[in-house]
């Protein structure tokens, strides 16, 4: 952690190293970065630091995971990566840029799951983030401007800064936004989530698509929360669509519904070679080991064998949102898994989070850089696994605590309330 580093009074810093010998106090320019980060935790989080809850105990409602299908202890895929285990031990320790012979249990494996996905071609990445981060470094550069949703997962901002590429930032799932942008900066990659990490919501895939193709655009969909949780075979929303042979790229991190350590990329035809040769997270980093793939390749097959889990998660879903909606809880942007409940401040959204710890319920707080400002929030993620129990009390929960939280006080509940007002507003003018 950083503050383990830096100290509480920088006038009376200990220069001192482990042996005791004196080291050269920090560049002033670090320090600075160090100084703020202090002032943050003392200002904004009272102290202590924003993810330091109280210990979790043996009967809570843990709703951190992002594990949708509650595969992490199953037996087919533990066993598959110990048996790879016993058999291969740890593996090669080398770059993926070596495995270009195309045969192989990476490459093997690659072209299997981007077959059941409708794609051309498929590869392996050491994670979701270098996924993105590489893709977009290597298909982009300083003359292509690429369009990034306002909620998209920060590695495809990151993918902009590897490129050198021009950012711009689209308005959440604004269709119109996005042209208008296309129009005023040209042909370039438009990148975006299936469904948004924060909010649960599903993008308008087909609408994007559609002026993607209008102005000579590349498609980059992160299916990272609905590989696996959507489709008749979890075969994602992009090719449950029917739109996998147009979309041009599809990426997802494995560590999501796959339970793996590692990120996927599906594209065309000869892009696996392309990719291990240009992506310089893919060239710099020890490709994946043997165990790994053995996991990654049996939780596609359960995935594909076991849609009871899916259709659990929809209707567990459903059911969730449906209950907090009718209580007042600001979830009309999202429909899936992921309840993003927007409080504001981050010193307010460590308040709701401490109540709802009192109560057995630990969910996740998501702040700066992973929101916008001051539009912190506390993320439960939902689960196949849940006992119909423990879906009951998680909902008993947040209708009991609404006045505790100060619900009606949450930064989304007011911009909502703001919103439906004028909504009406205009409706009786019309009338």
């Amino acid at each position: 952690m950083l503050d383990s580093f830096a100290p509480h009074d920088t006038a009376q810093t200990d220069t001192r190293d482990t042996a005791g010998i004196p080291a050269r106090p920090l560049p002033g320019f670090v320090q600075r970065r160090l100084d703020a980060y202090q002032e943050r935790k003392r200002t904004n989080w009272g102290g202590r630091h924003i993810m330091h809850g109280r210990a979790t105990v043996a009967d809570d409602l843990v709703l951190t995971s992002n594990d949708y299908l509650s595969l992490q202890r199953h037996r087919t895929i533990l066993d598959a990566e110990i048996d790879a285990l016993n058999t291969h031990g740890k593996g090669a320790m080398m770059s993926a840029i070596f495995l270009q012979d195309g045969t192989g249990t990476q490459r093997s494996l690659e072209q299997r799951i981007a077959d059941d996905l409708g794609a051309a071609s498929g590869v392996l990445a050491q994670s979701g983030w270098c996924g993105n981060v590489g893709l977009i470094q290597s298909i982009a550069d300083e003359r292509t401007p690429v369009y990034v949703d306002h909620l998209g997962h920060a590695s495809l901002w990151e993918g902009v800064k590897s490129a050198g590429a021009k950012g711009v930032p689209v308005h959440h799932n604004d269709v119109e936004h996005l042209e208008r942008q296309v129009l005023r900066y040209g042909p370039g990659v438009i990148a975006v989530d299936a469904v948004y990490s924060t909010t649960g919501a599903l993008c308008p895939i087909a609408d994007y698509l559609a002026i993607a193709e209008a102005h000579d655009c590349v498609l980059l969909v992160d299916e990272s929360h609905s590989l696996g949780t959507h489709g008749p075979n979890g075969e994602g929303l992009v090719a449950s669509l029917g739109l996998a042979h147009r979309v041009d790229f599809v990426t997802a991190s494995l560590a999501k519904a796959y339970v793996g350590r590692a990120g996927l990329i599906t594209g065309r035809e000869r892009f696996t070679e392309f990719f291990a040769s240009e992506s310089m997270p893919a060239i710099f980093s020890s490709t994946l080991l043997p165990h790994d793939l053995a996991g990654i390749a049996a939780a596609h097959k359960v995935v594909r064998d076991e849609p009871w889990r899916r259709e659990r998660l929809h209707a567990i879903s459903k059911h969730v949102r449906a209950t907090l909606l009718e209580a007042g809880y600001p979830l009309l942007n999202g429909t899936e898994q992921i309840l993003g409940l927007e409080v504001g401040i981050e010193a307010d959204t460590m308040h709701v989070r401490d109540v709802l710890e009192a109560h057995g319920i630990v969910g996740s707080i998501f702040c700066a850089p992973a929101t916008p400002a001051k539009r912190s929030l506390i993320r439960l993620t939902l689960h196949a696994g849940m006992t119909a129990t423990q879906v009951e009390r998680l909902v008993a929960t947040l209708l009991k605590v609404r006045t505790e939280v100060r619900l009606s006080e949450w930064s989304s509940v007011r911009r909502q309330s703001r919103s439906t007002r004028a909504v009406e507003a205009d409706r009786t003018l019309a009338a």
